[in-house]
């Protein structure tokens, strides 16, 4: 067989990978939005009765004073990579800013988005956030993770409007995870505000 022959068969072989990596890709995107418009529906369905926010803690907003004095843990411009999270039409919903094992989400410019709107706190905080803490907790308990390595997150807040998330000891699953719920959640509160507006 000529080299020729050979490189096609090899590309012809690689062609059919190719092909078959788009269509489990594919298959995976159909199930994911499957899974979100399942819970979707069960937000929808509960009604977001617990929309209420505790106001953050006092120590929290003496740390990011409106200035935006810059703490030790999150210089201004250091960061790896500066991910933007979209609505599904486009429209620009907030930065995702990471460092190291760190997250800061800060919303988009012109976006005030209120934390007692749905589904913030039933959804975001309590089935995401709350359930990385818990999960990492138990694994501290157990001794297989460090104390200062467990999941921990800010709500950096101005009244009831939020400022950013500084989410802290994130790896690259939950990074995936969080980017995705983050996005989702954003995006139904800023459909409410586009129509209570």
């Amino acid at each position: 067989m000529s080299q020729d022959a050979e490189k096609i068969k090899r590309l012809v072989a690689f062609k059919k990978k190719l092909e078959k990596r788009v269509e489990d890709l594919e298959s995976e995107l159909k199930e994911l939005q499957t899974m979100l418009e399942a819970v979707n529906s069960i937000l929808l369905e509960k009604g977001f009765k617990r929309a209420e926010i505790p106001k953050a803690p006092a120590e929290v907003e003496a740390l990011h004073p409106k200035e935006e004095v810059p703490t030790e843990k999150a210089p201004p411009m250091e960061y790896e990579s500066v991910t933007p999270l979209k609505a599904m039409d486009g429209e620009p919903l907030a930065n995702l800013y990471t460092s190291g094992d760190m997250v800061r989400v800060v919303p988009a410019e012109g976006k005030s988005f209120n934390l007692n709107t749905p589904p913030f706190t039933p959804f975001l905080v309590e089935r995401v956030f709350a359930k990385m803490q818990e999960k990492d907790n138990e694994l501290s308990r157990t001794g297989q993770l460090a104390p200062d390595k467990v999941f921990s997150y800010n709500l950096v807040r101005e009244g009831d409007i939020l400022r950013e998330i500084i989410i802290e000891h994130v790896d690259q699953d939950r990074l995936r995870e969080l980017k995705s719920s983050i996005r989702w959640t954003l995006e139904k509160m800023y459909e409410k505000m586009k129509s209570q507006g």
